[in-house]
């Protein structure tokens, strides 16, 4: 794991021993100007930005970094226009300097993969951790020869002369670190007994730097151990003038002590740390466990804890507690902090297992019996009662600067009696419950690594080479293990143990959701074992709420779901689902929205599975979860088409849903839903719920029509079909197939919509189901019009308006007028085209049906373009294209400004025709709907040509050609009329 030496700093540990690496003749320096050597030869590093590129991947530690890293290291907000290719000669340039093997492209990006020892930074950064070691074991001369020398390396400012965000922030990290370094040298100077000599050096440091507190605390030392009282005391009083007129604030509490131990000429202050302590000394307890050695991310954590405990200010104690799943590494990361703090603790560091996770929490009678004994009380000056010894703990801390990590606590009542009462010591807490009612703490939530992080891990465990030619393997092992440390740890030394294994074997293993808690395991460390531990804590309403929650398949669960799912009101629902967020069992995604780590949610289900009375409990929960989403979105659709009769062929549901004071709302809900409510569906296709669950795919088709969702709408209604087949279930299958049939339309596969719709009817016609039977004739009609089967499609349609009357559906009648007006439309009868369109909109508008009114808009501008109404044309197209957008469709939106641009070319104005095409391409890009895309790209090609662009054009019409032959579509021809013969080539 990384060490933080400093801010902005890594400092990787150590690494195996391995081969000499290409580029090992090489070595760099950043302490001071940027170069570079090839054995004792000078090489040249190029102007300062080129220096400042090479500076920015030397200092990422051999990761790669993108261009728009490199971009943003080198320029900022500000880039020239050809930044992209700047970097890029740069990289060139320094690539033939340096090396192909040293200088490395790959995933876009670019890294400098040099041996440790080849960089100054990282041989002082292994100097100063090899300081600290030495420091921590007693050996303060050593540790002092140590930093002298780290110092040594800087050739004065660090990154000297580069532009650019990156090497000014970087420059300044390291200034901040090598004043830091000064002064834990001066300090062990201090204990070393050389402070006569130390103070010209302090003199003249505090005087470069009027604000450094601790550069004065030092001097003030200096000074009253040379036997200058009355200076040291002056350097106090002109630090609080300073500070008062500076930032208007006082000396830290630290400082004014000093002043005090000096006003009272105290013996021990003026005695160096080597020098023997009387008998009656305090005792230094160090009782902080071993941090481990492959330590790995949390760099901003540790930053922001190890400042906190750097600077524990004003009037109490500071207290940070860190709270977080079983396995989230709360105490390797606040051991590891709290080693790095160890220097602004002097007096010692105190460390206890409250055991807060198990069934038997540790006493805080029997824990501060323990921390009396390090401090030095002897066992006949304990008290017996809690209160007498939490009082007599605190006056043993009273004047001293201890660290105290209270590990794995179960509550706040635990720990109060635990913390110190005086400034200058310091609390680090972690447990797995928030602690919101400890007054005062700083509160952090741990969450799980980032992914970069996780496979750093697993690399540090298992080794460079196994992982680097399995690295995609790797990454689906660290995503299989959700990130989460223990579970990455467990997986990798179960790698690291197997020389016979690949990273692809675990990663198989892993991949089986159902083994996944039982694969990761090892010795005595087992992810499902830390989560048993907080389940066994919860009350048995709070278990019965983790166990039914984990069922759910979306990614998150709204607290509306949830209530549904647990039979509960909302207020109870909440309470219960707040206090596992309390308990870290659950996380809060956003206000009224909840998820769980991968991992626990297999193990709640594992838990359903156990432990849930009786085992139907499972599936009614799920009904009702389904029934929620069912009857919540047959609202919206019924908000959305005022009219439509298809709420009315439904399966009736016990829960009534969520009900929305407008459209807008109710879209918001559907959009923000989206992936649950597919989730459902996919989850419910057992026979009890196979008809609820095809009926919520229908219900939510705006998900399916609206581009954004059309993939995974397409992907659970093929699940949904081939259930129903499994199933002999012919009304569901019929009405997944229809839902089919309106995918594959919508994204131009015509041949593929044609079957599933005529099956829809077949299927339609064996249990007299008329909702898909209505839907399937006027797709049928639609298709065969973009076919060119205009009689076909004539015919279907005709039969669609007869269906949708005999089952009194207006809004259906009325999509079928407005098709039939493209067939109109299509065989040169644009008058009667423009009547059709029109019936249609006087019904959609007499329903008061805003989307669908767009749409017979979409169709009225199309007809009234060809009539040569440009005007009322662009009118109408304009007004569905506000409705689309207000709706979210982004597939319309996109055909609606393709239309625009049909309306512009037709009218003689090709360059806002241009206009218009690109809009609708970039609105169209990545939502599917290739056909559609090659419709803009022809009408886009006529602009550019009518514009004199015709190289431009040929490209548009080649790209279109190649969509519509994969497509086999009758568009092909007309295309490849338009191009040149050496173009349609």
């Amino acid at each position: 794991m990384d060490r933080d030496n400093g801010p902005g700093v890594r400092v990787p540990e150590q690494r195996a021993p391995r081969k000499r690496p290409a580029g090992a003749d090489l070595r760099f320096t950043v302490l001071g100007p940027v170069r570079a050597w090839r054995e004792d030869e000078l090489l040249p590093s190029g102007s300062p930005q080129q220096r400042a590129l090479l500076a920015a991947l030397l200092l990422r530690d051999g990761r790669t970094a993108t261009a728009a890293e490199l971009i943003d290291a080198l320029w900022g907000d500000d880039p020239p226009s050809q930044a992209l290719a700047t970097v890029r000669t740069y990289a060139s340039r320094l690539r033939k300097t340096l090396g192909q093997d040293t200088l490395v492209s790959e995933s876009g990006g670019y890294a400098v993969r040099i041996p440790r020892e080849a960089l100054d930074l990282t041989v002082a950064q292994d100097l100063a951790a090899e300081a600290e070691k030495v420091r921590g074991g007693g050996d303060r001369s050593q540790a002092r020869a140590l930093i002298n020398k780290l110092l040594g390396l800087w050739d004065g400012e660090a990154l000297a002369s580069l532009p650019g965000p990156y090497a000014e922030n970087q420059r300044t990290s390291l200034e901040e670190w090598r004043l830091q370094l000064t002064e834990t040298r001066l300090d062990l100077d201090l204990e070393l007994g050389c402070h006569a000599e130390a103070v010209s050096e302090l003199t003249a440091l505090t005087a470069a730097h009027p604000l450094r507190e601790r550069l004065r605390e030092l001097l003030m030392v200096a000074l009253y151990r040379s036997g200058r009282q009355a200076e040291a005391l002056a350097v106090y009083a002109d630090t609080r003038r300073l500070l008062a007129e500076e930032l208007g604030v006082d000396p830290r509490p630290e400082l004014a002590q000093l002043q005090q131990r000096i006003l009272q000429a105290d013996e021990e202050l003026a005695r160096p740390a080597d020098e023997p302590a009387p008998a009656s000394a305090p005792v230094r307890p160090a009782q902080l466990p071993a941090t481990v050695p492959d330590f790995t991310g949390r760099a901003s954590f540790v930053r922001e804890l190890g400042a906190r405990l750097a600077t524990a200010e004003g009037s109490v104690m500071a207290v940070s507690a860190l709270a977080g799943i079983g396995g989230v590494g709360k105490t390797t990361l606040a051991v590891h902090v709290g080693h790095q703090a160890r220097p602004h603790f002097p007096d010692g560091q105190l460390y206890v297992d409250l055991q807060g996770a198990g069934g038997r929490a540790a006493e805080p009678e029997t824990v501060l019996g323990s921390f009396l004994r390090a401090l030095g009380t002897p066992d006949s000056a304990i008290p017996d009662s809690l209160d007498e010894r939490a009082a007599l703990y605190r006056s043993a801390l009273d004047g001293r600067r201890v660290l105290v990590l209270l590990d794995n606590a179960h509550d706040a009542a635990q720990i109060r009696p635990l913390l110190p009462g005086t400034a200058g010591c310091a609390a680090l807490v972690t447990s797995r419950v928030r602690m919101v009612d400890l007054a005062g703490a700083h509160l952090v939530d741990l969450d799980v690594m980032s992914p970069e992080e996780a496979l750093q891990l697993f690399t540090r465990i298992v080794g460079d080479e196994r992982v680097r030619s399995e690295r995609e393997a790797a990454l689906d092992v660290v995503a299989a293990c959700g990130f989460l440390p223990l579970a990455i740890r467990i997986a990798a030394s179960r790698l690291a143990s197997r020389r016979t294994w690949t990273v692809s074997v675990l990663a198989a293993k892993l991949a089986d959701e159902r083994r996944r808690l039982d694969e990761l395991q090892a010795g005595d460390l087992a992810v499902k074992a830390t989560f048993e531990l907080g389940y066994g804590q919860l009350e048995p309403p709070q278990a019965r709420a983790f166990r039914l929650l984990g069922l759910a398949d979306g990614p998150d669960i709204s607290l509306a779901a949830a209530a549904a799912l647990l039979d509960l009101d909302l207020h109870t629902a909440e309470d219960l689902l707040e206090s596992l967020v309390d308990t870290s069992l659950l996380e809060s995604a956003a206000p009224g929205r909840y998820r769980y780590h991968d991992l626990v949610r297999l193990y709640a289900r594992a838990c359903a599975e156990r432990d849930e009375q009786p085992p139907v409990e499972t599936e009614l929960a799920l009904s009702r979860l389904l029934d929620f989403y069912l009857a919540t979105a047959a609202g919206v659709y019924a908000l959305e088409r005022p009219g439509d009769r298809l709420v009315d062929h439904l399966e009736p549901t016990e829960h009534a849903g969520l009900t929305f004071a407008d459209r807008h709302s109710a879209l918001d809900w559907l959009y923000a839903e989206a992936t649950n409510l597919l989730a459902c569906v996919r989850q419910s296709v057992r026979p009890a719920t196979l008809a609820r669950a095809v009926d919520l795919l229908y219900a939510a088709l705006d998900l399916g029509e609206s581009g954004a969702n059309s993939k995974q709408y397409e992907a659970v209604a093929v699940t949904v079909r081939e259930a129903s087949r499994a199933c002999g279930d012919p009304r569901a299958e019929g009405r997944a197939v229809m839902s089919l049939a309106n995918v594959h339309q919508l994204a131009g596969r015509f041949d593929h919509a044609d079957r599933e719709a005529q099956e829809a009817l077949r299927l339609a016609g064996t249990v007299d189901d008329r909702l898909p039977a209505c839907w399937a004739s006027n797709a049928r009609g639609i298709i065969a019009l973009y076919q060119n089967r205009h009689a076909d499609g004539e015919t279907f349609l005709n039969q669609a308006i007869e269906a949708f009357r005999g089952d009194e559906n207006r809004p259906g009648e009325a999509s079928a007028l407005c098709n039939l007006s493209r067939i109109h439309l299509a065989t040169g009868r644009t008058e009667s085209a423009i009547t059709l369109a029109t019936a249609g909109i006087e019904i959609y508008d007499s329903l008061g049906h805003a989307l669908r009114g767009a749409n017979g808009r979409y169709a009225l501008g199309m007809a009234l373009t060809q009539s040569g109404k440009s005007a009322a044309a662009a009118e109408q197209l304009n007004e569905a294209l506000a409705i689309f957008r207000d709706s979210r469709q982004r597939l319309w939106e996109g055909m609606a400004l393709f239309r625009l641009a049909e309306v512009d070319l037709a009218s003689g104005r090709p360059a806002q025709a241009a206009q218009y095409a690109e809009l609708a391409l970039t609105v169209l890009r990545g939502i599917g709907g290739e056909w559609r895309r090659g419709n803009v790209l022809t009408v886009l090609g006529r602009a550019l040509s009518g514009i004199g662009q015709t190289g431009r054009a040929e490209v548009c019409w080649a790209e279109a050609l190649a969509i519509y032959e994969e497509l086999a579509s009758p568009e092909a021809a007309e295309v490849r009329s338009l191009l040149s013969p050496a173009a349609a080539a």
